[in-house]
């Protein structure tokens, strides 16, 4: 694989290839228009469109499919992800597992751009984790980023399905806390429990209220308290 065809792989998105491949049935219309939309997969019941980066481009798009389709969001999240350095002839130079590892959380880093959207009757989501490679090669001249760094991200291959959450109304993102994260918590509780940044745990307590998942009841020192909104 050299780095040019590498670099129309990821345009094309490989993972997103994948996860469409896996979602079209027999029957399904691919990339079909609707409204105006290029949905992704297309069912006589359904809608399906994939998102496998930030969620704030396709905000209009799926409040504007929702008002007259059932629509599902399918997105993945790396439980498990493999780093391939290729050097500019597309050689493979070095593999090794990343240290870092998605949780089911961190689903809110994007459906924060829309946590509404779950409360509506047409609306789901399927956060789909995953084993993935990131493929990763050399810079092309000329390129310019914000931050000095050695290499771009090529692609994005899908390894192994290893699970998939459906979220079908608000109080199903209860599902989506880590253990031991209580009926009344805080954006600490959340940090102390998932060990991910307090960034993440602020954006997960803003679509959890938003969503109508939980409600804010009070102040526990400078933080606003949560109570879950369990029926």
């Amino acid at each position: 694989m050299s780095v040019s065809s590498a670099l129309s792989t990821y345009r094309e998105g490989s993972l997103h290839a994948a996860l469409k491949d896996l979602y079209a049935r027999p029957d399904d219309r691919v990339e079909e228009t609707v409204d105006g939309f290029v949905v992704d997969v297309v069912r006589p019941d359904e809608l399906v469109e994939i998102q496998t980066g930030s969620f704030a481009s396709a905000a209009r798009k799926l409040r504007r499919l929702v008002e007259d389709r059932r629509l599902a969001l399918v997105h993945p999240v790396a439980a498990e992800r493999w780093l391939v350095r290729v050097d500019t002839d597309g050689m493979m130079t070095d593999r090794r597992r990343s240290p870092k590892r998605g949780q089911r959380l961190d689903l809110f880093d994007q459906l924060v751009a829309f946590p509404e959207l779950v409360a509506h009757p047409n609306f789901r989501v399927e956060l789909v984790m995953i084993r993935e490679e990131e493929i990763r090669g050399p810079i092309p001249a000329g390129a310019r980023y914000r931050y000095p760094r050695q290499w771009w991200r090529l692609d994005r291959r899908l390894l192994e399905v290893v699970e998939i959450v459906r979220i079908d109304t608000p109080g199903d993102l209860l599902g989506l806390l880590p253990a031991g994260v209580p009926d009344q918590f805080t954006t600490a509780d959340i940090a102390a429990a998932s060990g991910r940044p307090k960034r993440l745990s602020m954006r997960t307590a803003y679509c959890l209220q938003r969503a109508g998942s939980t409600r804010c009841i009070g102040r526990l020192g400078r933080l606003n308290l949560y109570e879950k909104n369990v029926t």
